[in-house]
């Protein structure tokens, strides 16, 4: 779970995304060229991997080390592995 300082920043993240997504749709709906548009669809792909990685980190500096403080090292490795294998 995201602490409440993280929580808003990936949230204001996140609809940036959502607005840059619905300018690239209009933008594909109008003719824009290509380029114009990969390029655009590249700064999304970027923001989402901004928010992927503050979201991984927050789940390293909570969730895993908590579960290292509890004796869960195997589940909390086994754990971080499966996000990272879902991020990457």
């Amino acid at each position: 779970m995201l602490h409440k300082e993280s929580l808003k920043e990936v949230i204001d993240r996140l609809a940036k995304i959502e607005g840059h997504i619905r300018s690239v749709r209009e933008m594909v709906s109008s003719g824009r060229d290509c380029p114009d548009v990969l390029i655009q669809i590249a700064a999304v792909r970027s923001a989402l991997n901004q928010v992927g990685k503050l979201i991984m980190e927050e789940h390293i500096e909570t969730c895993i080390v908590k579960a290292f403080e509890e004796g869960e090292e195997e589940k909390a490795i086994a754990d971080l592995k499966e996000a990272l294998r879902k991020l990457i």
